[in-house]
């Protein structure tokens, strides 16, 4: 006897990516995947009776990664006013340019001054309509990707290509 697990993705599987819990034609327990040393042949034995069969199929897991790196990682809906980017740590006491931590330097004030914003351009958002958007690189490091520039709308926050 065997039953097949229910989809809880609602996908189509195919019958042959499918797998099948088997049960004990004693017991009703459920099978589980064991090695016969002897035959060196996979089997189907119950953990209470020990009664086994051979496996019909060499598949006992099935493990799917599904691994998609967001290209727009990090990106938040402020991202379009961020006053830290390119800026120095402040001491919130005296308000000196606090130094580096790892190599004791200060950063040089005048350099940060003139720290351009995010980069900005003329296009048009698909959700509002307005015209201006900062963009950035794709974040994701991969051969087939090329590069791609994302747009972040500095009305409403949509991200867009």
């Amino acid at each position: 006897m065997s039953a097949s697990p229910s989809s809880t993705t609602g996908g189509d599987n195919k019958p042959s990516d499918q797998i099948h819990f088997k049960f004990c034609r004693e017991c009703s327990n459920l099978l589980y995947p064991k090695e016969d040393r002897v035959n060196n042949q996979l089997m189907f034995t119950c953990r209470t009776c020990h009664v086994g069969e051979p496996a019909s199929s060499h598949c006992v897991y099935q493990n799917h990664l599904h691994s998609q790196v967001g290209d727009t990682a990090g990106v938040t809906q402020d991202v379009t006013s961020d006053p830290t980017v390119c800026a120095p740590a402040f001491c919130t006491l005296c308000g000196d340019i606090v130094p580096c931590f790892i190599c004791g330097s200060t950063p040089d004030e005048d350099l940060f001054e003139d720290a351009p914003p995010l980069p900005r351009a003329n296009k048009l958002c698909p959700s509002c309509g307005e015209t201006e958007a900062v963009f950035f690189q794709s974040q994701q490091r991969s051969a087939e990707t090329g590069m791609k520039l994302y747009y972040v709308c500095c009305a409403c926050g949509q991200v867009y290509m």
